[in-house]
């Protein structure tokens, strides 16, 4: 695709981010892993060999696909990105077949144990799995990759490196060469966390200058602004980082390693078109459609609940970060509607919370608070990041993606559907527009909702009497 012409751009810094290095650390619990699978459905099988060399290319052209993490626990800087000197391009390819009828479930149970494992983590982040012999000729490619490597909007964009327009482009433009390893001793290594995290004081410093002077000056022409918004940072903050130990679902409360996976289809134009009714966007007919489903699967039980706390990453990219490789969000947490039965009344109530959440003050203070966090050591960091998420109900995630057909080594992609980590929540449901369909990854936890069929016709339910108001 065109896009590789432009992965020169962006800024593949060599150590993580602070944010990047949190997920990175909490994943001493299992629980608290960062795993995003997708699952790509295309009308026939790519070519192995051009699948494999344009894989080839884009390891090449894009760091992370060759790096691995090396990690220093008395380290004073977050972990660095290092070429893996055994890359083995075929680890991370992998072909299997379907068995049965190559329906989409099936795929699905092939996707579940592969989402399931950890990484090795002496290795790149990433592994994809082509699987042959579906439906109609079709096929499908399982693509897992870590959470610390990118976000779903920086995700969407690093996948269109390895995409086409065209069925057949034409002409591959020459191979890149290999990146090389750059060995470092153990001394050269402290010096080089030593000289980053100098560097970091210095820009830290210099941004808390230009701050104090700034507030300063707005203390003296308005002191009491200033006091208010003092005020407003730390109660923000508090609520960022309070612990929710406990699901204020009475239902959803167990939690495992397992996974179970399901799909939704929406149509774009129809949940944009009901959002337009309140005032809002896409995301809010969208968590709408969700917390009805929610409310349905309560109901079925006999439960009637107000509320259900959600996580929702919110995306804080800039003009001047676009470009930056990793990790741009913030995962808000907060309850949310679901004992509202009237859809319109309940679209409006999530955008109005989602409203004020986008500006919350702490959203800005988010890599200095991660920062902070990673300075403890990783059993403390991981039990506190435990007990803020293990609380969480539900998780919802809105990626765009390509508005486009697309196309891999021949074969044209249909539908992908993306399954978020459930990072110690009951179930993920993430949103994956491609053309004018909307595919609904829902990621739950058999052991907080045994019946994942009911589970999905609920949120069918959610979701058609969302369009149905139009």
């Amino acid at each position: 695709m065109a896009g590789l012409d432009d992965i020169a751009q962006f800024e593949f810094t060599p150590r993580m981010s602070d944010a990047d290095a949190l997920m990175w650390n909490i994943e001493k619990d299992p629980l608290l892993r960062s795993t995003i699978t997708t699952v790509m459905i295309f009308d026939r099988s790519p070519d192995r060999a051009r699948f494999r060399a344009r894989m080839d290319r884009v390891s090449r052209l894009v760091p992370r696909l060759r790096q691995r993490v090396l990690h220093r626990p008395l380290s004073i800087a977050p972990p660095r990105w290092e070429i893996d000197r055994n890359f083995d391009l075929d680890y991370h390819l992998r072909w299997t077949r379907a068995l049965g009828d190559g329906t989409l479930r099936e795929v699905f149970d092939i996707a579940q144990p592969i989402a399931m494992q950890g990484f090795d983590r002496a290795r790149p982040l990433w592994e994809f799995t082509l699987v042959d012999g579906l439906v109609d000729g079709r096929a499908a490619l399982i693509a897992k990759i870590h959470h610390s490597i990118t976000d779903g909007v920086g995700g969407m964009k690093l996948q269109l490196e390895m995409l086409d327009l065209e069925r057949e482009p034409g002409d591959e433009a020459p191979l890149p060469a290999e990146p090389r390893s750059r060995e470092l001793s153990e001394a050269r290594r402290w010096l080089d966390a030593a000289f980053y995290e100098g560097q970091r004081q210095v820009e830290s410093t210099r941004g808390t200058m230009a701050s104090a002077t700034d507030s300063v000056e707005r203390f003296l022409h308005d002191p009491v602004g200033v006091g208010v918004d003092a005020v407003r940072t730390g109660v923000s903050v508090a609520k960022l980082l309070s612990p929710a130990t406990q699901p204020l679902s009475p239902l959803m409360r167990g939690r495992s390693l397992s996974v179970r996976f399901y799909h939704l289809q929406a149509d774009l134009g129809a949940l944009k078109a009901a959002a337009r009714l309140v005032g809002g966007k896409l995301n809010d007919a969208f968590v709408a459609a969700v917390a009805g489903g929610l409310r349905r699967y309560h109901e079925h039980y006999g439960y009637h609940v107000d509320q259900l706390r959600m996580t929702m990453p919110i995306n804080v990219r800039g003009e001047a970060t676009s470009k930056r490789a990793g990790n741009q969000f913030v995962p808000a947490r907060f309850p949310v509607p679901v004992g509202i039965d009237d859809p319109l009344r309940r679209m409006n109530a999530v955008r109005e919370l989602v409203e004020r959440q986008r500006v919350e003050p702490a959203l800005s203070l988010s890599d200095p608070l991660a920062n902070i966090l990673n300075r403890f050591p990783a059993t403390v960091t991981t039990a506190v990041f435990g007990s803020m998420l293990k609380g969480v109900d539900f998780v919802t995630s809105n990626v765009p993606g390509p508005p486009v057909p697309v196309h891999l080594a021949g074969a044209r992609l249909e539908s992908q559907i993306a399954f978020g980590p459930l990072s110690g929540a009951a179930t993920n449901v993430t949103l994956l527009s491609y053309l004018g369909d909307l595919d609904i990854g829902i990621n739950l936890d058999p052991a907080a909702i045994p019946d994942g069929d009911l589970f999905y016709d609920c949120m069918a339910e959610g979701f058609a009497e969302i369009t149905a108001v139009v």
